[in-house]
């Protein structure tokens, strides 16, 4: 039997495409759980209101999620822990690690732009660990498309079998509400962006003659239809299949409006994982161990711009976090104490006693962490994560300001260590590259130097479009081989050799020349 305090436990990310309306959901979330009182719309028409899950300057005046941020709510007594991803694909690796983190996702998807690129690669990523998937089709207050054909691409693009849990009545201006399939019971529309507000009429039976007050004969004639026909088509859920990660629910809604979540919310507390057994190198780690264990995969450099800290996130594995309490760093083979550890709720943090498998806890740190490390009780473990990838862009930092050396040089350092980039040491003269997968990064990583660290660089193109980690079984080979090509080889921050080359074509004739050498597409052979 599960301890009670796991069993409660829900951990899980939103995932979705750059304005699917995911930031949206995590508001609407948190205003359920009674959490927060109103939600501040990602595009404000106020200067002073900003989502409360996007806390850093950048991410106030862009309106887009740039960091995961971590929140936590009670509610029908389930503990429920979201983390809220970046949509934007120049932050994928930041959302890639953050899937690591959790048992279950909600994937977004805009009823009007359908599945789009983004949301087959993030798709993709839970199937490495075959995550269990809900998948909430968003906007649907907006003339889009039908939810037949929705169903259809999404089971085509991404590859995965659905289940309607709730159809919509109606759609666009036409939209009137959502019925539950899962609870047989009906939701009518009624626009609310702020607050939680009863609905205009809730009722449990589609024969209930006071329907006809609110919906036209032929409207509740067609919902009987379609949920016959979804009855029909999909049938039950199957609660293996999904934990399985082989089924994904469906629910359909407008976010913005505080519809079709509450369907949503309480469908997924009642069948979403709690926390499972996780994979690490040595062995398989059981939630109920005894011993407590957990691993980094987040760092936060700045969360409180007023305070110059830096906050590791950790995952609890096993057993039981607590404060002050002497812990094992497996790399760096030391014992460390936390006497302030953080909860979090949006962008208020509390200091946390005690915490549980699922949960998530802020770590002040001085330097201690990088993204993958672990703690436990003494076991040397290493838990198995996400991988760096290879990055397409690469430019060399160039100090604008040469008195503010030490300030740009600590920076990069810690923005690399976030995970924000890959930083990349060349010689001769220990030349600083950055590599990313898209240009919002750079912007990010100069906004942020500048206003969080007071240094000021400039970034300098370089022509090298592909990376790959270089192993050899043969040191004497691979220290030969990083000699010669010494101008296109760079040291990630493990000191491995990177080769950077300007094309494909490149790596290839590359590897025809030194077959003693092999070439990894990510940094996942470390592992």
């Amino acid at each position: 039997m599960l301890n009670p305090e796991i069993e409660k436990r829900k951990t899980f990310a939103i995932i979705s495409h750059p304005d699917a309306g995911k930031t949206t959901l995590t508001e609407k979330f948190l205003l359920f759980g009674g959490a927060i009182n109103t939600a501040g719309a990602v595009k404000r028409n106020k200067a002073n209101q900003s989502n409360t899950s996007d806390f850093m300057e950048i991410e106030k005046q862009r309106g887009i999620s740039v960091a995961t941020s971590v929140m936590g709510f009670e509610y029908s007594g389930k503990r429920i822990n979201i983390l809220d991803t970046p949509g934007h694909k120049d932050f994928a690796e930041d959302t890639y690690r953050t899937l690591s983190a959790v048992d279950s996702v909600i994937l977004v998807v805009d009823c009007v732009k359908g599945v789009e690129e983004q949301t087959e690669k993030l798709m993709s990523v839970c199937r490495m660990r075959n995550t269990p998937v809900i998948i909430f089709i968003n906007k649907m207050d907006r003339e889009g498309k039908e939810a037949y054909d929705l169903l259809d691409e999404i089971e085509e693009k991404l590859n995965i079998s659905l289940c309607p849990l709730s159809w919509p009545i109606g759609q666009g201006h036409t939209f009137k509400g959502v019925y539950s399939i899962y609870n047989k019971h009906l939701n009518l529309f009624n626009s609310d962006k702020t607050k939680v507000t009863d609905s205009v009429v809730a009722a449990n039976d589609l024969n209930d003659p006071s329907l006809l007050n609110y919906l036209k004969e032929n409207e509740i004639n067609n919902l009987k239809d379609d949920v016959e026909l979804v009855d029909g088509i999909y049938g039950k859920i199957d609660k293996d299949l999904y934990t399985e990660g082989l089924v994904a629910p469906v629910f359909f809604g407008s976010a913005i409006n505080n519809f079709g979540i509450k369907e949503l919310l309480d469908t997924f507390i009642d069948i979403a994982p709690s926390p499972r057994l996780r994979e690490a190198e040595e062995r398989d780690v059981l939630v109920e161990e005894k011993n407590f264990s957990g691993f980094v995969f987040k760092i936060h450099a700045n969360l409180d711009p007023k305070h110059r800290d830096r906050i590791a996130f950790l995952r609890i594995c096993s057993g039981k976090f607590e404060r002050n309490k002497f812990y094992y760093h497996t790399r760096q083979d030391k014992k460390l104490k936390f006497s302030n550890p953080m909860d979090f709720m949006a962008n208020e943090k509390s200091i946390v006693e005690e915490a549980w498998p699922g949960d998530v806890v802020g770590l002040y740190d001085s330097g201690n962490f990088k993204i993958g490390d672990t703690l436990t009780e003494g076991e040397k473990l290493q838990f198995k994560g996400i991988p760096s990838f290879s990055p397409s862009i690469f430019k060399e930092v160039e100090n604008m300001d040469p008195m503010r050396t030490k300030q740009l040089e600590k920076g990069i350092e810690q923005l690399t260590d976030e995970g924000v980039a890959q930083l990349f040491v060349m010689q001769p003269g220990n030349r600083k590259v950055i590599g990313a997968v898209g240009e919002l990064q750079f912007e990010v990583i100069n906004f942020r130097l500048e206003h969080e660290y007071g240094a000021k660089c400039r970034f300098r193109t370089l022509s090298y479009t592909r990376s790959s980690w270089v192993t050899s079984t043969d040191k004497k080979k691979l220290d030969e081989f990083v000699k010669r090509k010494q101008q296109h080889i760079g040291f990630d921050k493990e000191a491995n050799p990177v080769y950077l080359a300007d094309s494909e074509y490149m790596i290839n004739l590359t590897k025809q020349d030194y077959p003693d050498i092999e070439f990894h597409k990510t940094s996942e052979f470390k592992n």
